[in-house]
């Protein structure tokens, strides 16, 4: 994850200098242990339809935060000032400190106790004046959106249930879901800003991997979709696309997004099959079509054998005039190993975030 995520939550922490009173101060909050497991199988907890499973999933997977158990993570708990401190120590890779601490609610050897010594040692994060950190304080919504709207106008807790912003306590899932949409804004911020992910998927495979790029980036997904289907018939499909290449035959595409839409992408990933060692021809039209000078396409293909793309991420080079396209970065995937490369796909798209 980018660094620029670690300074917009130290923003945060140097806002939680006083005790949210709203919510009893001083209480113990529900949820108040954090433990780190090496669970991979999900929390029993975590409903796999629950509206924040996918934030559950991208915040355990990015190391940011944990469950209160092996099995559990406690969505409905609330998220204390230690959580959101290691939320902080864990996205700067945990690094260790000479820091004598004064606090006398943070012992030694509990989960968070790094986190506040690093914190402390930064002069992140004040405590109360009356010698504690104020580890089990809950953190209210109006305090979370307003620290967010200092940092950043984009919209970080819209969309997330039950959050209006009140002195209601912000539970662990609605806190992990903000962490995902300010994560992915800022990444979106990293790459030249709003991110379109677009595709042509014949067998499925282009669209999977696209799938897995929004997810990573939160790029908006737009499928490249010919006026006439090729149908399902691998050879019908094959004799087709090799007539249109030979005669340069442009199809004509069923949906198109309007010129001042694209105007606002900045990053464009661009996926697509290797068909007759280049590029298939809805793709070409797609290029084509709309302006992309200024911008940076990313492409990413599968193939059956021509892992270096043979002519067709050249030909995206050629089409996408004034754009810099990154030819020799693209994503080569063998379309048998598609189904189980969703770490290597998200692992290449990260990279342009950082």
């Amino acid at each position: 994850m980018s660094k620029r995520i670690c300074t917009g939550f130290i923003l945060i922490c140097l806002l939680l200098t006083m005790p949210a009173c709203a919510v009893g101060a001083g209480q113990p909050a529900a949820g108040n242990v954090e433990k780190i497991s090496n669970q991979t199988d999900g929390f029993t907890d975590v409903p796999s339809d629950a509206w924040y499973a996918g934030a559950v999933q991208y915040c355990r997977e990015n190391g940011l935060m944990a469950g209160t158990s092996d099995t559990t993570f406690a969505p409905e708990a609330t998220l204390t000032r230690a959580m959101l401190v290691t939320i902080l120590w864990r996205q700067a890779e945990k690094p260790v400190v000479n820091y004598l601490m004064q606090f006398s609610d943070v012992p030694e050897g509990q989960w968070y106790s790094e986190a506040v010594r690093w914190a402390a040692s930064e002069t992140l994060v004040a405590g109360y004046g009356d010698g504690r950190f104020g580890t089990n304080d809950p953190i209210t919504q109006e305090q979370l959106d307003l620290i967010f709207q200092r940092y950043t106008d984009r919209p970080v807790t819209d969309g997330i249930p039950s959050f209006d912003g009140s002195s209601k306590p912000v539970t662990r899932a609605q806190a992990a879901a903000a962490v995902m949409h300010y994560a992915r804004l800022s990444q979106q911020g990293t790459t030249a800003g709003k991110v379109l992910v677009a595709y042509f998927s014949w067998s499925g495979n282009g669209q999977q991997m696209a799938r897995w790029i929004s997810e990573e980036t939160g790029g908006e997904l737009f499928r490249i979709v010919p006026s006439e289907s090729y149908g399902e018939d691998f050879n019908t499909c094959a004799d087709r696309a090799k007539d249109e290449l030979d005669n340069g035959i442009r199809p004509e595409l069923s949906e198109h997004i309007d010129a001042d839409t694209m105007a606002q992408y900045d990053v464009v990933y661009l996926g697509f099959p290797v068909w007759w060692y280049d590029l298939p021809m809805p793709v070409w039209t797609f290029l084509e079509e709309y302006d992309l000078s200024g911008k940076t396409v990313i492409p990413f293909f599968s193939h059956n054998g021509s892992s270096n793309g043979a002519n067709s991420v050249n030909r995206v080079a050629e089409l996408a005039e004034g754009a810099t396209v990154l030819t020799d970065r693209a994503l080569s995937l063998r379309g048998s190993n598609v189904a189980d490369s969703e770490t290597e796909v998200k692992d290449w798209a990260k990279e342009f975030s950082r």
